[in-house]
């Protein structure tokens, strides 16, 4: 036990006295906060940026009231102008598109005959609204020709809103929902992030070790169980002390921003969100609604949440760290270990997946609860599943599989480790692998 102190500690001290590990631990979320205010600024260049977009309407139906401006789009009726001159402004570079409205003998007809013209490719969003708008005029046309009366068809319409609750009585919302999906989305991405960096760094450390021969030192003295522990350890440590500072510094930067410069980080998020959105959010979030919302938050087992999030995350990380060391242990460089990165990549992607597939619309669905328990992939989305309330007996079905699988995935990595650090010059194949499991020397 004192030689596996000894390694961590070793482990751990390299890693936070590198250079790059300080610089980078104090730059990158100064990167994060510049390249969120670079995204914002091009936003919001991208917004205050009018497109000017003109109809030419031979049918007669259409007209500018049918076409309302909105805040980056200007409509123009260039019908007297004609479809050829209009078409030739287009061309020329004026304006961003020309929607043309032929003469059709049937509204059926008319639907399919509508063209746009434009000098380079339209934005989705921009079509998507020129069909609603042009949909809802022929619907409405439709229907006066069948002798209904639109406005009593319009004051008809009764929104309406369901109400959720749980049995004990309290009351929930779609806000809230909401808010389940955003943080278990974050944690099981943190997760595969983390995964990706740190378990790379533990693959590079031990082909350091490797090629400068001082692998050969260290085994004489160390059993490599332990000392492949004992890097997992180590580097796992390093990770979390990275992570809880780049935490701190983030919410203090936030924090004097808002203070000081008067950045308000809310607009920001949500300054290019729809008004209609914004009119429903500041609706959720006002008055009852508002406290509600509070007091939802406030009614989650943050306790359960956090000490659930630690166990999955060191869970995971460990799981995956011991076959990124046996990858390193197996080859002589980094260029070698493309082939072996596959098989350990694919139960982090199909975690993703599934997590955002199967979880955000049904977090108790017999997928969802079959993936929580694989121990390959349950750290991810056992993580996206926790907020929305996993009982304790599936909770502990999940954490002694993912130790079980833990435990026996190191000694597996620990029979090809101890074989694969003292092999040099020959490039390891999947049947190498295979016969230094088998080794019993």
């Amino acid at each position: 036990m004192s030689k596996l102190k000894l390694i961590i500690q070793r482990e751990f001290l390299a890693k936070v006295r590198n250079k790059s590990f300080i610089i980078m631990t104090f730059l990158s979320p100064l990167i994060i906060l510049g390249m969120g205010a670079l995204i914002y600024f091009l936003m919001q260049k991208n917004d205050e940026k009018v497109k000017e977009i003109v109809f030419v309407d031979n049918s007669g139906l259409f007209s500018k009231t049918d076409f309302k401006d909105t805040k980056t789009i200007h409509y123009l009726d260039y019908t007297k102008i004609g479809v050829k001159a209009t078409k030739n402004k287009v061309e020329a570079g004026n304006y961003y598109g020309a929607l043309i409205i032929p003469k059709q003998d049937s509204l059926e007809l008319l639907a399919k005959a509508i063209e746009f013209y434009s000098k380079d490719s339209p934005g989705i969003s921009i079509i998507n609204s020129l069909e609603n708008k042009i949909e809802k005029k022929l619907r409405n046309k439709k229907l006066n020709k069948f002798g209904i009366n639109i406005n009593k068809i319009n004051a008809s319409r009764i929104p309406a809103t369901i109400k959720m609750y749980n049995f004990s009585g309290e009351e929930s919302s779609k806000l809230i929902n909401g808010l389940k999906i955003g943080l278990g989305a974050i944690a099981g991405y943190l997760l595969m992030m983390f995964v990706i960096i740190y378990g790379s760094s533990v693959m590079r450390s031990v082909i350091e070790e490797k090629t400068s021969r001082i692998i050969e030192v260290i085994v004489s003295s160390v059993k490599p169980f332990q000392l492949m522990l004992g890097k997992i350890i180590g580097n796992a440590s390093a990770g979390l002390l990275q992570f809880f500072i780049w935490g701190i510094i983030l919410f203090t930067i936030i924090t004097i921003a808002s203070a000081v410069f008067g950045v308000d980080v809310a607009a920001m998020q949500t300054a290019n969100i729809p008004a209609e959105q914004m009119e429903i959010a500041k609706e959720m979030t006002s008055g009852s609604k508002g406290q509600l919302i509070i007091q939802e938050i406030l009614r989650l087992p943050i306790l359960k949440l956090f000490v659930l999030f630690i166990f999955y995350f060191l869970g995971g990380f460990m799981l995956y760290s011991s076959l990124f060391a046996s990858v390193g242990a197996a080859v002589d460089s980094e260029t070698d270990t493309q082939q072996f990165m596959l098989p350990i990549m694919l139960p982090l992607v199909l975690g993703v997946y599934v997590g955002f597939a199967t979880v955000i619309n049904d977090p108790h669905g017999s997928i969802a609860v079959l993936f929580s328990h694989i121990p390959f992939t349950s750290p991810i989305v056992m993580l996206m599943r926790v907020p929305f309330g996993v009982s304790w007996t599936e909770l502990a079905i999940s954490m002694t599989l993912l130790i079980i699988t833990f435990i026996f995935m190191v000694w597996l990595a620990a029979k090809i480790y101890r074989v694969g650090i003292l092999m040099y010059g020959k490039k390891a194949s999947y049947k190498d692998l295979y016969k230094w499991l088998k080794y019993k020397g």
